[in-house]
C-alpha cells in the first residue's frame, strides 16, 4: 500500500503491470476524503500520453523507480473514462464503475476498511485524527460516503493541499503559511515520432524462356553444266584419253545451315536502395488548461479579470 510520504516518488514515474510491462507514467494521486490515504493513481497511456486511466493503488507497491500494480496493462487501458476536471473529485457513480471494472466489491471493501480494531485501516486512520479535523474535512465520519479528493499532483487541488508540505513535496503543493497567490497550470502538447515498418521490398530472380528470331545468310552449291568447243588451247587435253569409252565424273555439293548456340553472359547488376522523403503532417491533440477567475466588487471601470 502506498503512503502519503511516498506520493512524490510515484508522481511522473513509470507504472508497471503485474507482469512487469510498463503501462505509462503516473500523473495524479487521488486521496480518500475520509482517511486521507492514497486510493487511486491516474496513469498517462497511449502513444503520446493522450489517455489517462485510473488504477487502484491500495495493493500497489513501489519497486525501485516505478510503481507496480496487481493488474494487467490491457485492463488498465480499458478502464472507464472519468472526468475529474470539475472539483477534482470522483463521483460515487464513477467510483462504483471503476470498482466494478477492477473486480473489487464496493460494499466488502468499505466494510473491511471500517472493521473495528486494527484490521480496519480506515478506522485506524480515523482514530488518529481529532474530532475537529474530521468535522472540517468530511462533515462527520459516519454519514459520509467514501469519495476521492483530487490528489497531490500538478494542477490538482484537494484536501491534501491543506496538509503541511514535506521537503520533497511535488509541484502545486500548498501548505499553511503559503502566500495568497494561486498557481495556474497548463498541459503542453509534446509531439514525438516513432519509426514503424510499412512494408518490405525484395528482389526475386526467376527464369523465363523467350523465342528470339534472327535472319542469317546461308549459301548452297548447285550444279551447272558447262560446254566448251575444242580449240587449239584444249585440244591436247581432249585427245589424251581413249578414243571411244565410257566414264563418270562426280562433283560434291555443299550448303550452309544455321546453327544455334547459347552462352550465358552478364548483362546488368540490380540492387534495392531506399531514399527518404520528408513531408509535413499535422498532429492534433487535446490539452487541458486551468483558468482563474477573480470575483471583485462591481466598481465603475472595473470588472472581473480572467487569466
Amino acid at each position: 500500500m502506498i503512503t502519503r510520504e511516498q506520493i512524490p516518488a510515484v508522481l511522473d514515474h513509470p507504472v508497471h503491470d503485474r507482469r512487469g510491462k510498463k503501462i505509462g507514467d503516473a500523473k495524479h494521486v487521488f486521496l480518500d476524503d475520509a482517511t486521507g490515504r492514497p486510493e487511486w493513481v491516474s496513469v498517462k497511456t497511449g502513444l503520446f500520453g493522450t489517455n489517462e486511466s485510473f488504477v487502484p493503488i491500495h495493493e500497489a507497491n513501489l519497486v525501485e523507480d516505478h510503481l507496480e500494480v496487481p493488474y494487467d496493462k490491457d485492463m488498465v487501458k480499458d478502464a472507464p473514462n472519468v472526468d475529474v476536471d470539475s472539483g477534482g473529485h470522483l463521483s460515487e457513480q464513477e467510483e462504483h464503475r471503476l470498482y466494478e471494472h477492477y473486480g473489487i466489491d464496493w460494499d466488502a471493501a468499505w466494510q473491511d476498511a471500517n472493521a473495528p480494531g486494527a484490521g480496519g485501516w480506515a478506522h485506524s486512520d480515523r482514530e488518529q485524527r481529532t474530532g475537529t479535523e474530521m468535522e472540517a474535512d468530511t462533515g462527520g465520519w459516519e454519514d459520509t460516503e467514501p469519495r476521492l479528493d483530487a490528489g497531490i499532483g500538478t494542477g490538482s487541488e484537494g484536501r491534501a493541499a491543506q496538509e503541511p508540505p514535506t521537503a520533497d513535496a511535488p509541484p502545486g503543493y500548498r501548505g499553511p503559511g503559503a502566500d495568497d497567490a494561486m498557481t495556474r497550470s497548463e498541459e503542453r502538447m509534446h509531439v514525438g515520432k516513432e519509426r514503424r515498418e510499412t512494408g518490405r521490398a525484395r528482389l526475386r530472380k526467376y527464369v523465363v524462356t523467350e523465342e528470339e528470331q534472327r535472319t542469317v545468310p546461308v549459301s548452297r552449291e548447285e550444279v551447272r553444266v558447262e560446254r566448251e568447243p575444242i580449240t587449239d588451247a584444249n585440244r591436247e587435253s581432249a585427245v589424251s584419253g581413249p578414243e571411244i569409252t565410257e566414264s563418270e565424273h562426280e562433283v560434291t555439293l555443299h550448303e550452309e545451315r544455321p546453327v544455334v548456340e547459347t552462352r550465358t553472359e552478364p548483362v546488368e547488376r540490380v540492387r534495392l536502395d531506399t531514399e527518404e522523403h520528408t513531408e509535413e503532417e499535422p498532429v492534433r491533440g487535446e490539452v487541458r488548461k486551468e483558468r482563474i477567475e477573480a470575483d471583485t466588487p462591481d466598481e465603475p471601470g472595473r470588472g472581473d479579470r480572467h487569466s
